[in-house]
């Protein structure tokens, strides 16, 4: 399995979505996630962090609110938002980093 770090640094784009349990709008947001997953399929990667889980993480790149999504690259922050986002904001976002 690979680590965070590993998935971040590569040549792929990876959304992230750092979430919590405890968070309504991120349990609201869970569909839209999985389909821009579906959707961006073999183009970019997708994975969920539990920030209280994985607080360091969450802290390294100043999550302070949640839902929060990140997309990296080569290890660099391409793009940030914080709070809830439609599905094709998320996919343009994406898509502009897939091509």
């Amino acid at each position: 399995m690979e680590t965070f770090n590993e998935l971040i640094n590569g040549d792929t784009p990876v959304l992230v979505d750092f979430y919590a349990d405890w968070c309504g709008p991120c349990k609201a947001m869970e569909p839209t996630v999985r389909e821009v997953a579906r959707s961006i399929q073999g183009k970019a990667r997708v994975i969920k962090l539990d920030i209280d889980k994985n607080q360091a993480t969450a802290n390294n790149y100043q999550v302070s609110a949640v839902p929060t999504f990140i997309v990296f690259r080569k290890g660099q922050v391409l793009w940030r938002h914080p709070g809830m986002i439609d599905k094709g904001k998320l996919l343009a976002v994406l898509n502009q980093f897939t091509t």
